[in-house]
């Protein structure tokens, strides 16, 4: 496949229904989700069941990795926690522009492997969010996500995320 140079397109074929909204849900749902700090927006993208979310810490060694969500509930928290966090700092205007367009510039969601009703789908991160003070804000990890269809439609049962994203 080849990389799209316009990071707000979904680079799947529209003949790739199933990967096409695997990225919708990734990428500009949860992106847009995010910025908004609106959980509401993203909630019914998860299955609450058996929801398993591990960190990588950005640790590049496995035993660094902890069980840091153990429920939907938990990461829905850390992620509304994250999520004000980050909105705050851009209405307070730490931000250069739109910081939205760096996160999307910065993500990269081009390979889904699905095996029936399952999915592994791979997020990265790399790029930078431009802070008035001169500074720059990195984004340089990845997220491994498990998917699963339920009732006709893609959602995600857990992840390992905030893991290390090395260049190849």
């Amino acid at each position: 496949m080849t990389t799209l140079s316009d990071p707000f397109q979904n680079p799947f074929p529209a003949t790739d229904i199933d990967r096409r909204a695997i990225w919708e849900m990734l990428v500009p749902r949860d992106i847009d989700a995010f910025v908004a700090a609106d959980w509401l927006a993203v909630a019914d993208d998860f299955i609450v069941e058996n929801f398993t979310g591990v960190s990588g810490h950005f640790q590049s060694d496995p035993d660094q990795y902890d069980l840091a969500y153990p429920t939907l509930e938990a990461y829905r928290d850390d992620w509304i926690r994250q999520a004000r966090d980050f909105v705050a700092q851009r209405d307070a205007g730490a931000y250069e522009g739109d910081p939205r367009d760096g996160i999307y510039g910065a993500t990269r969601l081009e390979k889904i492997e699905i095996t029936g009703d399952a999915a592994l789908v791979r997020k990265k991160f790399d790029g930078q969010l431009k802070r008035i003070d001169g500074t720059t804000e990195r984004m340089n990890w990845q997220t491994l996500y498990w998917c699963r269809r339920k009732d006709g439609r893609w959602k995600i049962a857990g992840f390992v995320g905030y893991l290390p994203h090395i260049k190849e």
